[in-house]
C-alpha cells in the first residue's frame, strides 16, 4: 500500500504517526510520502520538505512566507500526481491541505482529511471547498459530524487521542508528590496560556482571584505551570508584584499541574479538554485586545468558547470571557470548587462520560476507514 501523507505541525506528526503505525499492522508492505515529522518519520515517511517549513502562525508570517509555501505545496502536487498513491491523508493544517486535496482528488487520487477544520463555529463556507476536496473527513469529536452529514460529505467520528492515552483515574497524590507538593488540603491549578499575549492578558487576573480565594482560605496551595523558557521569565517577572502570594511555578508538566489539583483555572483553549480527562473541575477564561474581540464576535458562531462545554452541548463549566473574567467574578466562580460540593461533581460525571465516549482506539478506527475508503474507491474504479 502507498500513502500520501502530509502534516504541517508537531501535533499532526503526533496523529500521522499512530494512523502510520494501525496502517502499517493492516498492511504486507506500506509505503509512505509527503510532509512530516520525525514521530511520522520513525513509521517510514520520506518527508520530501522539513515539516518546520510549513509551521507558520498567525497573519504575517505566512504571507511573507507565501511565495515559499505555494512553491512546496506546487511540488508536492506535482510529485503525487506523477507518482499516484493508493490514498492520500491531509493531517490538519487546512488552509495548506484542502488545496492540495482537491488538486489530487481531481487527478483521482481518494483524499481524506484528519481533524475537522472548526466549520461548526466559523466560516462556514468553507464547506463547499471541503466538498470538493475530500472523499472522506475524519473528525476527532462527535459534534463535528452533524455539519458533514447535513452537507452530504461522508464523515467518520474516530474518537480522540488523548482519551485512549490517559487512563479513566488519574492519581492526584503522586502527581503531588511528583511536583513536591502537599498530599493534603486543596490546590488550585492556574493555568493563563502558553502565548505571551494569553500571559500577559490573563495571568494578573488569574493572581488576583488566587489573592482573594486565599483570603478566605489561608490554607489553599497554588501552582502554575510555565509552557516554556520565555513564560517562565514572563511569570517570574509577575509574581514579584505578588510578593504576598505564595505561588509554585512549575517549568513544564502542566498535566502533572492539573493533576496535583482540586481544582483548574485555566485560559480557554486544547487545556481544557485535557483538564476534563483527568477529571478535575475547572473554570475558564479568556480575554483578548478590544478589536480582536470586536471581531471574534462577529466571525464566531457557537454558543460555548470551552471544548467541555462544547462536548457537553450545555454550559457545564463557567466561562468567563473578556469583562466578565474579573478578578472577582474568577474567584467567585472557582470557590465552589474547591470544596468538592455539587458543582464539582457535577463536571466530574459529565467529564466521565465524555471520556468513555473519546476513547474508541482512534489510530485503529482511522486505518479501517482509509482502508474501507481505498476499498470503496478500487470498486469504483
Amino acid at each position: 500500500m502507498r500513502v500520501g501523507v502530509l502534516a504541517g505541525e508537531a501535533s499532526g506528526d503526533i496523529l500521522g504517526s499512530r494512523v502510520l503505525a494501525a496502517l502499517a499492522a493492516h498492511c504486507d508492505k506500506l509505503v509512505v510520502e509527503g510532509i512530516g515529522g520525525p514521530l511520522m518519520e520513525a513509521q517510514g515517511l520520506s518527508s520530501m520538505f522539513p515539516m518546520e517549513r510549513l509551521s507558520v502562525m498567525g497573519f504575517v508570517e505566512p504571507l511573507k512566507r507565501l511565495p515559499e509555501l505555494l512553491r512546496i505545496r506546487r511540488q508536492v502536487f506535482e510529485h503525487f500526481r506523477d507518482n499516484p498513491p493508493d490514498i492520500f491523508l491531509g493531517i490538519d493544517s487546512p488552509d495548506f491541505n484542502l488545496r492540495l486535496e482537491r488538486k489530487l482528488r481531481h487527478c483521482g487520487i481518494p483524499t481524506a482529511h484528519l481533524v475537522s477544520p472548526s466549520v461548526w463555529a466559523w466560516r462556514r463556507g468553507r464547506i463547499e471547498k471541503i466538498r470538493q476536496s475530500v472523499d472522506l473527513m475524519l473528525c476527532l469529536f462527535p459534534f463535528e459530524t452533524a455539519i458533514y452529514r447535513e452537507n452530504h460529505i461522508p464523515v467518520r467520528f474516530v474518537g480522540h487521542p488523548l482519551a485512549d492515552e490517559l487512563p479513566r483515574a488519574v492519581d492526584r497524590l503522586e502527581a503531588r508528590r511528583a511536583l513536591g507538593l502537599s498530599e493534603a488540603g486543596e490546590v488550585l491549578a492556574l493555568l493563563p496560556g502558553s502565548r505571551s499575549g494569553e500571559v500577559r492578558m490573563l495571568a494578573p487576573l488569574f493572581l488576583q482571584a488566587a489573592r482573594r480565594l486565599r483570603s478566605a482560605q489561608p490554607e489553599l496551595s497554588l501552582v502554575m505551570p510555565a509552557a516554556n523558557a520565555a513564560r517562565e521569565t514572563e511569570l517570574r517577572q509577575l509574581l514579584e508584584e505578588y510578593p504576598d502570594l505564595p505561588v509554585n511555578l512549575v517549568s513544564g508538566r502542566s498535566r502533572e499541574v492539573m493533576a496535583a489539583a482540586t481544582a483548574v483555572l485555566l485560559a480557554s483553549g486544547t487545556a481544557t479538554l485535557e483538564a476534563a480527562l483527568l477529571k478535575r473541575p475547572m473554570v475558564v477564561a479568556y480575554r483578548m485586545g478590544a478589536l480582536s474581540w470586536w471581531l471574534i464576535t462577529r466571525l464566531v458562531h457557537t454558543e460555548y468558547a470551552a471544548l467541555p462545554n462544547v462536548l457537553a452541548g450545555r454550559a457545564l463549566v463557567p466561562e468567563l470571557l473578556q469583562d466578565a473574567a474579573s478578578p472577582q467574578g474568577l474567584a467567585d466562580a472557582v470557590a465552589p470548587l474547591l470544596g468538592g460540593g455539587s458543582d464539582a461533581a457535577e463536571q466530574l460525571q459529565a467529564f466521565d462520560a465524555m471520556h468513555r465516549e473519546l476513547a474508541r482506539d482512534y489510530a485503529s478506527i482511522c486505518a479501517e476507514a482509509l482502508l474501507e475508503l481505498l476499498g470503496s474507491s478500487a470498486n469504483r474504479g
